[in-house]
């Protein structure tokens, strides 16, 4: 991606992640197109066209996905099996529509030195799900967190927390690229998963789960031979540090249709998966 397309990514993403909030606050699936996009500072025209290219959907078809009651249809209608996830082979590449995931897990040795002799580069980013920050290593991708206003040392912190011994540069410009293939419609992204053996197998698990569906813990738990093991399954993917890539959201409560948590908050996680159905939606129409 070229400097002039990362600053159209950078501004769309922006006004993307505006929308995404006047739509989400109290009274927001009644806002006509007009209404949002006087508030974008955009034509409607405009306005429609930026967000059908990122959501495959219009605002309007958009306001319709992004309520709670989507988890519950989420786990009647799209409920999806692990074992069948596997059993299509994808062996070390996952599928994001046409963006494809190549990822690469740090060794239990390399995770026991705490990211010792590991130069890691971060920047802040807006992306459509707010500011985020990106964190790359030479492999690839190792962090992707979600701030809200006030949050960023607190999200910086937590970050680097995990890997207490690497050494941190802060550099926007060799994490971008990165951060901004994350968010690519097409191409590929590298990930560098580092965490403990068992986390590993809870992400690489997650990245089984096909865009637009939804799994839970106990069922991610049978996956990797954990039947029992529900509630550290949770801890793990609690503790994800790609969001969005390594898609935690995807999890929901098992029992009454709840969304469950979500460490980087739920309205980001209402996004990603009305994001995600949306464009499930459009490219396979459900036929009455």
């Amino acid at each position: 991606m070229d400097d002039a397309s990362m600053q159209d990514a950078r501004y769309h993403y922006h006004v993307i992640e505006r929308a995404i909030a006047l739509i989400d606050a109290p009274g927001g699936a009644q806002r006509s197109l007009a209404e949002l996009a006087q508030q974008m500072g955009m034509s409607p025209a405009h306005f429609q066209r930026v967000f059908s290219q990122w959501a495959g959907v219009s605002p309007k078809r958009y306001q319709q996905y992004l309520t709670l009651d989507h988890a519950r249809k989420l786990l009647s209608q799209h409920m999806t099996t692990m074992q069948a996830a596997h059993s299509v082979g994808l062996s070390g590449q996952a599928r994001l529509h046409d963006l494809f995931l190549r990822w690469e897990a740090m060794t239990p040795g390399e995770y026991a030195r705490r990211g010792a002799g590991l130069s890691i580069h971060y920047g802040w980013f807006e992306t459509p799900f707010g500011q985020a920050l990106g964190m790359a290593a030479a492999r690839g991708l190792c962090g992707l967190a979600f701030a809200d206003a006030g949050q960023q040392a607190d999200i910086l912190a937590d970050m680097m927390q995990r890997w207490p011994k690497a050494q941190y540069v802060e550099d926007t410009q060799a994490a971008e690229p990165h951060v901004m293939a994350a968010f690519a419609q097409s191409g590929q992204a590298h990930l560098h998963l580092i965490g403990t053996p068992f986390q590993i197998k809870v992400w690489e698990a997650l990245l089984q789960v096909p865009s637009g569906e939804v799994t839970t813990y106990g069922d991610i738990g049978k996956a990797i031979g954990s039947d029992s093991a529900a509630r550290a399954v949770g801890t793990a993917v609690g503790r994800n540090p790609i969001g969005f890539l390594l898609p935690c959201h995807r999890c929901l409560r098992a029992s009454g249709g709840g969304l469950g948590g979500y460490h980087w908050g739920l309205p980001r996680k209402r996004a990603m998966l009305a994001w995600e159905a949306a464009r499930r939606d459009t490219t396979h129409p459900i036929v009455a």
